[in-house]
């Protein structure tokens, strides 16, 4: 009989995905149906730009086939994936379809479990099961687009004192970027490659400005955020851009400081709760313990001898 109900909950599950899936393919053909009712130039182009820059590995391709499209469609995921690190312009389906797996692989995960509980355990487990398998993706790219900000915020200070350097020997700007970025390759990674992206967009025809805000919007880092501004700035008004540099990257190191001496300062209330809670009454027993053990030992033996 457990058995049979495992059985039972698993197929609940893929019934679920399944209609999930349906009910997203139909989405997507009243989306399209949609498009060809307005008949516009714009919105034809736009489909064409799309299916182009959508195209990318083999598993890729094969995804395209499966899935709906509308999954490789939603900006603010894209901007997500790409701030993670996923580049790839079939980025956006493997996640979608990574999370739709994981929500039918997580309650089979589960099952060896359910063989020992009743029915409504295991409800309860399959529908947590699934939970999780929707909730963890989504979970782990928050937690990589926060590590890689976190990288990004702390390779700025080098990157940008090598660029000071560059452009005070008469290097060019474009010049001083690829060459920052060649020389920070093995230390930061991800502020490398995505110099080298600013480098090949302004190689390729695209403004500095647009190249330098897009360096901004690929990171979310608010660090770089100000730098680039400055650079906008400084190039747009014509003044020194290595003294500009120069003095952001003091700015910077200032609010490095003032961050750091932040943490100190809340780090005693922080400690407060795990000293009350853990600390001092481990302390208490291993001081008090033997006085009090002493204690009880004394008022039993007078109380026996009365």
């Amino acid at each position: 009989m457990p058995y049979a109900m495992i059985v039972f909950v698993v197929l609940a599950v893929a019934a679920l995905a399944v209609a999930a899936y349906v009910a997203l393919l139909g989405r997507e053909r009243g989306r399209l149906i949609g498009r060809a009712r307005e008949g516009g130039a714009a919105d034809a182009s736009s489909i064409l730009i799309d299916a182009t820059e959508l195209r990318g590995s083999a598993i890729g391709e094969k995804l395209r086939e499966i899935v709906p499209e509308s999954w490789g469609e939603d900006d603010a995921l894209k901007t997500k994936l790409i701030r993670a690190g996923f580049e790839s312009p079939t980025a956006p389906l493997t996640y979608n379809t990574a999370r739709v797996a994981a929500m039918v692989a997580m309650p089979l995960a589960f099952a060896p479990l359910m063989a020992g509980m009743s029915f409504g355990g295991m409800v309860f487990l399959a529908t947590w099961s699934v939970a999780a398998g929707w909730v963890l993706p989504a979970w782990y790219l928050n937690h990589r687009v926060s590590a890689r900000q976190e990288r990004i915020r702390r390779s700025v200070p080098d990157a940008l004192d090598l660029l000071v350097v560059c452009i005070e020997a008469g290097v060019s700007l474009d010049a001083a970027i690829l060459r920052v970025a060649r020389e920070i390759a093995r230390l930061h990674e991800d502020l490398s490659l995505e110099l080298l992206t600013v480098t090949r967009k302004t190689n390729a025809g695209v403004p500095r400005e647009q190249a330098l805000r897009g360096l901004w919007d690929r990171t979310g880092v608010e660090e770089v955020r100000a730098l680039v501004s400055t650079m906008i700035q400084s190039e747009r008004w014509g003044t020194s851009i290595g003294h500009v540099l120069q003095v952001y990257a003091e700015t910077l190191r200032r609010k490095r400081r003032q961050a750091v001496e932040k943490k100190a300062a809340v780090a005693p209330l922080k400690m407060l709760f795990p000293l009350i809670l853990f600390i001092l009454p481990a302390l208490f027993a291993v001081v008090m313990g033997p006085a009090v053990l002493q204690i009880a030992k004394m008022f039993k033996t007078v109380g026996g001898g009365g």
